[in-house]
């Protein structure tokens, strides 16, 4: 269902804070607030992530905008598109209807898949809505056709798994990679698939993959990862030391302790099959005259005394490669679990769930930071609340793709948003704090590099902002509404770490955090997902066998079952490509969420010429050459370039 919002009610040409009101301007911002507490309420009962506060429900005016729906509807015809066609190369070949029928289905989808394009690429603000609509419920029929439509797409595709089984792709521990790469018949095989087996990219995933902010500069080896130098110098060189490297800042280790929980119960496929998660330890160095990271050590456990150290070593060592390959394997697998539940899910999707409902019940609509951050919520709460009732439940993707049992998979994610402190996690602070702000230390760090350059443009725009409304530190102690907002946030959002704003500088670090974490931050963690998760070889959410008990007289043989079963990688591939395809409404476009998507702001101190909006605009195009410049001097990475970052969680 569209946006259908009547503008009226949203007077953005001259917001105004509460203490500025007349009384009976006050009265009628107090009827406006009650009735949208009315409309959005707190429930920590939500299925699936109990304890976490969500909304209770889903209004009509949080659904998907029709251009927001069209872009969905490419992707997952591109997905049944791909979805037929393994299907066809691999469907027996003595059973010549079955082969008609998915013949004939795929050139259905090829149809509708123009079309669709068609429409997207011809949508204007003067374009009829009826034709845009009927092009729209036709595509969802044949979307639900393939159990693709939106509201049933990932709920589905645990059906389309029995559907579409892949009885004769072929089996890894025969055919080794080839299986795996059948499943990209019309969507492109990721370029990973031919270098994740690479020291480099393991280690790049570290500062430029879906999870770069885990990896921390330390001062000393823990006593947990008894690392000797001997050992250190067997894999450095003679000529480095342990010592050395911690004096020079040149040690960085990886903890993925937040999974013991995981770990401690192996999960368990239907048909009784075992899947395993582990909270591995992972050491990288900077080698003396260099700038990039490279593995050293690897512990795939908590627990010295039950999980060995395994070392880097090239494939002239044949007897410890393929050990070494599947410790790799294993703390690949932790990254997949924390990266989904942890730094995607928790920090990003549930966090903003509490804004939102907190900006909407506490902050009246001619409010200037209610102007300010809805826009930066648009979707939030209906995508959530799909993830929270399909992606994470009993029977559900996450549950068949990762190793632990569901509950704990919930449980855990939930508790993870819970403990993320706010102030600590702003991206300065929060590199501070894990020893990588410095790039003389970490030259090599794309990431933290482009992240800041975002941050910076953000924050320049919410100051601007800002002071458009609120003259002095005064104005934002004597607003009654911001400091419900806080009271809500700290009480029943449950943001912890969340306390009471005192100054116009405060103020702008708390908008410049939510604003980031809607967009740029989101965006770092989602989009990831497609050129680097969609490959399961080279990363999923749980070994199918036990971590190795040593690095010594392994095989290719031993490497492939840890590695998941084709089906629940083909899963995998459906789910991540979706979640990881939607560019929606980039950063700095702000527009109502009713067909024509006129501009959002009306205020003519934020839009004239010159103005903060123009100049966050402006900005926006200086970051994006910047990028532009540096991936012409470094392995590309673009997941944060402004033109490729959604202004809210959409998806």
């Amino acid at each position: 269902m569209p946006f259908s919002l009547d503008l009226d009610l949203f007077p953005r040409k001259h917001p105004t804070l509460p203490q500025q009101d007349t009384s009976s301007e006050q009265h009628r911002r107090g009827e406006q607030l009650v009735k949208s507490q009315r409309k959005y309420q707190w429930t920590n009962t939500m299925s699936n992530v109990v304890g976490v506060p969500m909304a209770t429900e889903v209004h009509f005016a949080d659904e998907p905008t029709l251009a927001w729906l069209l872009l969905v509807s490419e992707v997952g015809l591109k997905i049944a598109e791909n979805l037929l066609a393994v299907k066809l190369v691999n469907a027996d070949e003595t059973d010549e209807d079955d082969k008609a029928k998915t013949q004939s289905k795929l050139q259905q989808v090829h149809q509708r898949l123009q079309a669709v394009r068609e429409i997207h690429a011809n949508q204007a603000p003067n374009q009829d809505a009826g034709l845009i609509q009927t092009v729209i419920t036709a595509t969802k029929q044949l979307l639900k056709e393939h159990n693709l439509s939106f509201d049933e797409l990932v709920s589905q595709f645990q059906d389309l798994a029995k559907d579409y089984t892949l009885a004769n792709i072929g089996s890894p521990l025969e055919e080794g990679l080839a299986p795996y790469n059948q499943l990209f018949q019309t969507l492109t095989l990721p370029t990973l698939a031919k270098t994740f087996w690479d020291d480099e990219t393991f280690a790049r995933f570290r500062i430029a993959g879906p999870n770069p902010m885990l990896i921390k500069g330390i001062n000393e080896i823990p006593a947990k990862f008894p690392l000797t130098d001997g050992q250190y110098r067997d894999v450095m060189g003679s000529e480095d030391s342990l010592t050395e490297a911690l004096a020079e800042h040149r040690l960085y280790l990886l903890d993925y302790a937040e999974l013991d929980y995981l770990a401690a119960e192996p999960g368990q496929t239907a048909t009784g099959q075992s899947k395993y998660v582990y909270a591995p330890i992972a050491l990288f160095a900077i080698a003396k005259g260099q700038t990039s990271l490279t593995p050293v050590a690897i512990q795939c456990g908590q627990n010295p005394e039950h999980f060995p150290l395994f070392f880097k070593v090239g494939k002239n060592q044949p007897l410890q490669w393929w050990g070494w390959q599947m410790a790799k394997t294993i703390v690949q697998v932790a990254e997949g679990s924390y990266h989904e539940l942890f730094v995607h899910l928790a920090r990003t999707h549930l966090v903003l769930e509490a804004f939102t409902v907190a900006t909407h019940r506490c902050l009246a609509e001619c409010h200037p930071l209610n102007v300010l951050l809805l826009p930066h919520f648009e979707g939030t709460l209906f995508i959530n609340n799909a993830a929270a009732k399909q992606l994470i439940a009993e029977g559900g993707p996450i549950d068949h793709i990762f190793a632990a049992p569901i509950a704990r998979t919930q449980q855990a994610a939930g508790s993870d948003r819970l403990n993320f402190d706010f102030y600590a996690n702003m991206l300065p602070t929060e590199l501070q704090s894990r020893q990588v702000a410095n790039s003389a230390w970490l030259p090599d760090y794309p990431y933290r590099d482009d992240a800041l350059l975002v941050w910076g443009a953000i924050e320049r725009w919410v100051g601007d902002y800002v002071s458009v409304y609120y003259g002095s530190d005064a104005a934002v102690m004597g607003d009654t509404e911001l400091a419900a907002w806080t009271a809500s946030l700290m009480g029943e959002g449950k943001i912890n770490g969340f306390k009471e704003i005192t100054s116009r500088m405060q103020l702008i670090s708390v908008l410049t955090m939510i604003i980031f974490t809607a967009s740029a931050q989101h965006a770092a963690v989602n989009f990831p997902q497609k050129p680097l998760m969609t490959y399961a070889p080279a990363l999923s959410g749980a070994a199918w066998q036990p971590a190795p008990a040593g690095q010594i007289d392994h095989s290719e043989k031993d490497w492939l079952q840890l590695l998941p079963p084709v089906q629940q990688s083909f899963e995998q591939l459906n789910v991540l490509y979706l979640l990881g395809s939607v560019h929606y409404r980039r950063l700095g476009d702000y527009r109502s969420n009713s067909f024509p998507y006129l501009p959002w702001f009306e205020d003519e101190q934020i839009t004239k010429n010159s103005g903060p909006l123009a100049k966050f605009q402006q900005s926006l195009l200086t970051v994006e050459s910047t990028i532009n410049a540096r991936n012409s001097e470094r392995i590309s990475y673009e997941f944060l370039l402004p033109s490729q970052i959604p202004n809210s969680i959409n998806i």
